[in-house]
């Protein structure tokens, strides 16, 4: 029996139903040692941690005290991997998986049914990872969305096959669901007038690079991505890369278990006087 999506938003949200359905709704990280990964992404992003609702094996991550990302310690009987992965809304889980199937991609691990709801893992059909879930959201949920430090990019050969892949699975194209828009040579997915995540793969018309891993990204700002980096270092991790822009400093980390994420520090805008507010290390010194 499938588990239709619940919104749990406020009475100050007016985020429709429509508008939840195919966007980014959560991201979690599958870890062997739940107590160790507590400590090297508290000491790393400044995360503290609360009990969530899936039961003893599950936290809740907060940056400032706003949920941003749960971590999950896995049964190794499942054979999942270590990772971070993104999560999208749907209304129904087991027919979601069903066209995931019918378009090319694998159901790896459910649908499985959770006190809230009902969620599988699943990839695209490039190999690329990632969560479908049906049931009880946060609260607030726009404001999460608009606010939660994150940004997810799918890194993929062939980004105009991924936007078609995703469009057609989750209902980007539906109309009142999300939209998506081609900026700056990647594909960006827009939902309730909000960008919240990219899909890269290449200029258009060029043929897909076949040394590309397609992976979802999972990228988390903070204050001083080299801070992160060293705490990241000193706690077990290892830096992977390194890129700076006009936009920011970006850092690419693996965990003690080998999760990679990123983190990534914003400059300034001249215009607004002010600086990103979600902390880490440096913040705590």
């Amino acid at each position: 029996m499938s588990s239709k999506l619940i919104s749990r938003t406020g009475s100050d949200d007016a985020t429709s139903h429509h508008a939840i359905l195919g966007s980014p709704c959560w991201v979690s990280l599958a870890a062997r040692d739940l107590s160790a990964a507590q400590s090297f992404y508290g000491a790393v992003l400044g995360w503290t941690f609360r009990a969530g609702t899936l039961g003893e094996r599950f936290v809740v991550a907060l940056a400032q005290g706003r949920a941003v990302a749960g971590i999950g310690a896995v049964a190794p009987a499942l054979q999942v991997p270590v990772a971070w992965t993104p999560y999208f809304a749907v209304a129904d889980a087991d027919e979601t998986a069903g066209r995931v199937q019918e378009r090319g991609g694998t159901v790896g691990v459910g649908p499985i049914g959770f006190p809230t709801g009902r969620a599988a893992l699943v990839s695209d059909r490039a190999g690329a990872v990632f969560g479908i879930w049906a049931g009880a959201l946060l609260r607030n949920f726009g404001a999460w969305r608009r606010e939660a430090p994150l940004w997810l990019r799918l890194v993929t050969r062939d980004a105009f096959d991924a936007a078609i892949f995703y469009g057609e699975v989750l209902g980007w194209t539906s109309p009142g669901c999300c939209d998506v828009r081609y900026e700056h040579e990647e594909i960006v997915l827009v939902c309730a007038g909000q960008p919240v995540a990219t899909l890269g793969g290449g200029a258009p018309g060029s043929a897909p690079d076949p040394q590309v891993r397609p992976h979802w990204q999972v990228r988390f700002t903070v204050r001083d991505a080299m801070a992160c980096a060293r705490a990241a270092v000193e706690h077990g991790g290892a830096v992977m890369g390194r890129h700076t822009d006009p936009t920011g400093d970006s850092v690419t980390l693996l965990d003690p278990e080998g999760a990679r994420f990123t983190v990534f520090a914003p400059r300034p805008r001249p215009d607004s006087g002010t600086e990103p507010a979600w902390e880490g290390p440096a913040d705590r010194t």
